[in-house]
């Protein structure tokens, strides 16, 4: 199954996993963007995503690292 803008819990936990590294609060929405763009599982149209759905991903990825 390819994720959506609107799964931002899955993507937040994808990028956890596959970023481990990364501070999501160090990256810029455009940052987010191409990192999630990159994912092999997701599966939706790259420039859709509002800033509001970027910041809500970046956000739950942080919860998710810092959990």
């Amino acid at each position: 199954m390819k994720w959506t803008w609107q799964d931002v819990e899955h993507l937040a936990r994808d990028l956890a996993v596959q970023y481990p590294s990364k501070d999501p609060l160090r990256l810029s929405t455009k940052d987010v963007q191409r990192l999630v763009v990159a994912m092999p599982t997701f599966g939706d149209e790259p420039d859709a995503a509002t800033d509001s759905i970027l910041e809500s991903i970046q956000a739950a990825w942080y919860e998710d690292r810092e959990g």
